[in-house]
């Protein structure tokens, strides 16, 4: 039996991913802060398994992973850590409060998952982790600087860990999207240069297929846009400064 987790679910990306998992006939659990959103998408699904839940609540969290994963023998086949918070917006505008919290969301939450996962991972024939990261994780993205640095750290912990759950048999990987058009994007009141340029060409449901494919036949990295894909190509043979060049002219004012 196929099952997957999904942090972040009650809308955007992770509702997305779980709709069509859920079609394609896997065992879909659903986490989220935002109950009622939640309550919605697990009743449009049949009464799916969800619980509300603050990913920077490690007890919480270990509590909601054996929850879930005891309706199924202890296995996990799939964990999507896609839970995340953004703020567009000057860096010395923003309250530092917000920054803070979107690095324990989007950094410290994501390890607190995917550690109280393990055991569960670790029991599972051809377990994975998808980690939400984001073309902000290529190069530092003015304008979103709290957020572009989480994404970094999700990098770098996908590439480390990849290589060390070898031993277990667990493939940890990422999905590397620039914009896309979700209720996070949609409610920023700033609108960076970067995002002005390039535009939103991607939909939710754009990454919930890349996050199938991922699960289906995994990578480390896998970046998704044709554009921003040879972008990321292109930044493995560059040197950084062809990257650095190519940020600083996409976000000039």
């Amino acid at each position: 039996m196929n099952t997957i987790l999904i942090t972040g679910a009650a809308s955007g990306i992770g509702a997305a991913t779980a709709r069509l998992f859920h079609a394609r006939g896997w065992q879909v659990g659903l986490l989220d802060i935002n109950h009622r959103a939640l309550a919605e998408l697990a009743a449009e699904l049949g009464g799916v398994w969800h619980a509300e839940l603050d990913v920077g609540d490690a007890s919480a969290v270990r509590e909601a992973l054996q929850d879930f994963c005891s309706l199924h023998g202890g296995r996990l086949r799939l964990l999507f850590n896609c839970a995340g918070i953004l703020r567009f917006g000057h860096f010395e505008d923003i309250a530092l409060e917000e920054h803070a919290r979107i690095l324990q969301i989007n950094v410290l939450g994501l390890l607190q998952v995917t550690h109280a996962a393990f055991p569960y991972l670790k029991g599972t024939p051809g377990a994975q982790v998808i980690n939400m990261g984001s073309a902000s994780g290529l190069y530092g993205t003015p304008h979103m600087v709290s957020y572009s640095a989480s994404k970094f750290a999700v990098r770098g912990l996908t590439e480390a860990l990849e290589l060390e759950w070898r031993r277990h048999g667990i493939h940890v990987g990422d999905l590397m999207p620039p914009f896309v058009r979700t209720p996070m994007v949609a409610q920023q009141s700033f609108e960076p240069p970067a995002l002005r340029r390039m535009g939103v060409k991607l939909a939710a449901e754009d990454i919930a297929a890349a996050a199938w494919l991922q699960a289906r036949h995994a990578k480390v990295h896998r970046p998704i846009q044709w554009l921003f894909t040879l972008m990321y190509w292109a930044g493995q043979v560059s040197p950084p400064a062809v990257s650095r060049m190519l940020m600083g002219w996409l976000s000039r004012d």
